[in-house]
């Protein structure tokens, strides 16, 4: 809940404004997700589409300016190799998961599907009643929310949403404890206990209520 003015949580925090408080590495790395270049370098033409209504879906993302790139940023992953240096035993490797799950998904006509019907299929994943090309549902369902919230949430665009003070080297913070914040953070704006907000949004969905919404 933020600014009811501004609409935002953490109103006026930028923590790109600390970059200089940042050394030259962090800096430099920091900076660099904010230009993905655009392009792809793993995804193919045709799974591309697929993938940004699989990240929209998971992420809640309505393709507002200034959102985090995140399909850019597992292509961009997927591409250099660089996964979390495992998999589970009953599961292809990360990037062939990617292609056959995208594979599967574009067979089942997701790109086209409305949010409802997207919605439906994730949840059948996630709760396991459903495997996509022989993968087991909890499985992908692991694997894509690991690739989608490591996207989102290394963008400074998500930082400035979550009031993160970015990378505390070599600065550091000072002021440790519940409610005690650094100079230049943010008070947020209409804050409110999470704890309800969260268990709503992990309670299972049930398929044949939101069939009913939906129609």
């Amino acid at each position: 809940m933020g600014d009811p003015k501004s609409g935002e949580r953490f109103p006026g925090f930028d923590v790109l404004a600390q970059s200089d408080h940042w050394d030259a590495t962090t800096r430099r790395v920091v900076t660099a997700r904010l230009d993905t270049g655009g392009g792809r370098n793993f995804f193919t033409a045709d799974e591309e589409p697929v993938c940004r209504a699989l990240c929209a879906t998971l992420l809640a993302l309505d393709g507002s300016p200034g959102e985090p790139p995140v399909f850019e940023m597992i292509d961009g992953r997927l591409a250099e190799g660089i996964t979390d240096g495992w998999h589970y035993d009953d599961m292809p490797a990360d990037a062939e998961a990617w292609r056959r799950s995208l594979a599967e998904l574009e067979r089942r006509g997701f790109r086209d599907a409305d949010d409802g019907e997207r919605r439906s299929l994730i949840e059948a994943v996630r709760a396991d009643r459903e495997r996509l090309a022989g993968m087991p549902g909890k499985r992908l369902f692991d694997l894509w929310m690991r690739y989608a919230c490591t996207a989102y949430y290394a963008h400074p665009t998500a930082w400035n949403e979550i009031g993160f003070g970015g990378p505390a080297y070599p600065r550091g913070y000072k002021n440790l404890g519940l409610d005690r914040r650094e100079p230049w953070e943010v008070e947020e704006a209409g804050a409110r206990d999470p704890i309800p907000v969260v268990e709503r949004a992990e309670r299972p969905v049930d398929p044949e209520r939101q069939r009913r919404r939906a129609g």
